[in-house]
């Protein structure tokens, strides 16, 4: 099974065996980035295979391949040769890796590390994307038998992290480290084992001092205990959420929670993805059952839909897929889970006589409308593209209008409810308040969908005001809940809720 390597790139090796002492239950493995050590430090790598109880690969690596060394060549051999400066007595002490990039040829520590037992990791690393026969461009590497081969690559796009499960495909009898680095390579660092991955890198978080090993890398917490990385097999039944670009989503920990209370062989996995096209084809090369759709993809994934709901072909936006026997189904679960909690918030069985305002008018937003007007309330459209806000409204006879000084000022027609359904305050941008020419009164019920941070700034000067506030955590929950009955053909057993913190 793939194994877990924590990156160390603290500055001293007390640092380092620091670190990994803090997480050698989570591990199985670590490297020693010794290009990320204190100069006086570098020569005295030799130790550190000593002073841990895990096995070591020693790397030294150079800048233009991600790394810190910059000192030359020839300095850079000399500190990989004194790294395999073995202990003959007890191979326990010499490092259990060694990793050469492709064009470094030294024939000497090459012999040197067979000599006594260290293995060669032959790596490669493109920071520019996945070129088209990457199969081909690892299998050139093998320059023997008993090494394995690294491909470290930067993803651009979707296209490119499927090119990467292809390659993995094709050379699933070649012993091999393949991922893939940033955002987008997440998910192959999770399923290093459906790749065929002898390894997956890990590294630390929350410690000032110690950079991260490379772009993408989850710390091992995440790995071990948010993915369950360790029952990963495969036999494991795959989930996701796809959207773009897809920085805040608690689905995967509340998914995960939900699948080790249940004891169920699954996984829920990220994926962001610039391509709803490629997301679908990775779709089917990794075998992924089911996934939640998030922003922009709700309109967008309908095509892809073999069958739909009829809450689906009602609203036109869809957040929920799974296979059936016809092909992909689709499902929307946002509806009744703004729904409930929208109605529990105000104290209300309905929306007669209740006057709303909606800001967006995106998949969620499309959700949020259907369900105001089987309620019975009469709402306004507000959105940036205009045409859009005029589309939504036709479908129900609401008002619309621009989110200018004229659309602020038709809200006090509509000032009952204020729903605001787009991804404007979400982090990173926090500060960022769709509404921010209108004044509350103190007798609007607002409720913002976003609940990364809690309070919005919208929610905030809502509250200063005097309005009664609601973020959208509970309606993640129970559209969460609604999506796992979709998934499994059970209802969600609602005791679990309280095993389960996200």
């Amino acid at each position: 099974m793939a194994r877990i390597c924590l990156c160390l790139t603290g500055r001293t090796l007390a640092r380092d065996q620091e670190i990994l002492k803090k997480y050698e239950k989570q591990v199985d493995l670590a490297e020693l980035r010794v290009d990320c050590l204190d100069p006086d430090e570098r020569f005295l790598v030799r130790r550190f295979p000593e002073m841990v109880k895990v096995p070591v690969i020693l790397t030294v690596r150079r800048k233009r391949d991600g790394g810190s060394f910059v000192d030359g060549e020839g300095a850079r051999i000399i500190l990989l040769s004194k790294g395999l400066a073995f202990a003959e007595a007890d191979r326990r002490h010499n490092f259990a890796y060694v990793d050469l990039e492709e064009d470094l040829d030294v024939p000497s520590l090459e012999e040197a590390a067979r000599a006594f037992g260290t293995r060669i990791i032959r790596s490669f690393h493109d920071f520019q994307g996945v070129e088209q026969n990457l199969a081909g461009r690892v299998r050139s590497l093998i320059h023997a038998g008993d090494e394995i081969i690294k491909a470290a690559v930067m993803p651009q796009s979707m296209a490119d992290v499927v090119r990467v499960y292809e390659a993995a495909r094709d050379l699933w009898n070649v012993e091999k480290i393949i991922l893939c680095m940033g955002d987008y390579g997440s998910n192959t660092r999770i399923l290093a084992e459906l790749l065929g991955s002898h390894l997956t890198y890990t590294t630390v978080k929350g410690e000032p001092d110690i950079p991260p090993g490379a772009p993408g890398q989850l710390c091992p917490q995440e790995l071990v205990d948010l993915y369950r990385f360790r029952s990963i097999t495969p036999k494991t039944r795959i989930f996701g959420i796809v959207g773009f670009p897809l920085k805040v989503t608690s689905s995967p920990a509340f998914f995960n929670a939900v699948f080790t209370q249940r004891n169920i062989d699954a996984v829920y996995i990220p994926f962001p993805s610039d391509s709803l096209e490629f997301f679908m084809k990775l779709a089917d090369i990794i075998g992924l059952e089911s996934a939640s759709v998030t922003i922009p993809y709700k309109e967008e994934i309908l095509p892809y839909l073999k069958v739909r709901s009829e809450k689906v072909d009602f609203i036109k936006a869809c957040n929920t897929i799974f296979r059936c026997p016809e092909g992909w189904k689709g499902a929307n679960t946002d509806a009744l889970g703004f729904s409930d909690v929208l109605l529990e918030f105000i104290n209300k069985k309905n929306l007669k006589g209740q006057r709303v305002t909606i800001v967006g008018a995106g998949g969620a937003a499309r959700a949020v409308a259907a369900e105001v007007y089987r309620l019975k309330g009469k709402a306004l459209i507000l959105n940036r593209t205009m045409f859009r806000a005029r589309d939504l409204a036709a479908r129900y006879r609401f008002a619309w209008a621009g989110l200018d000084e004229r659309g602020v000022e038709l809200i006090y027609n509509y000032s009952d409810i204020i729903i605001q359904t787009t991804s404007v305050g979400m982090e990173p941008d926090i500060n960022a308040d769709p509404l921010e020419l209108y004044e509350f009164s103190g007798r609007e019920a607002v409720m913002d969908l976003i609940y990364k941070p809690e309070i919005t700034r919208l929610l905030s000067r809502a509250a200063q005001a005097g309005c009664p506030i609601r973020n959208g955590y509970d309606m993640f929950i129970r559209q969460a809940q609604y999506q796992y009955t979709q998934f499994f053909g059970e209802d969600f057993p609602v005791q679990l809720m309280s095993r389960i913190s996200i």
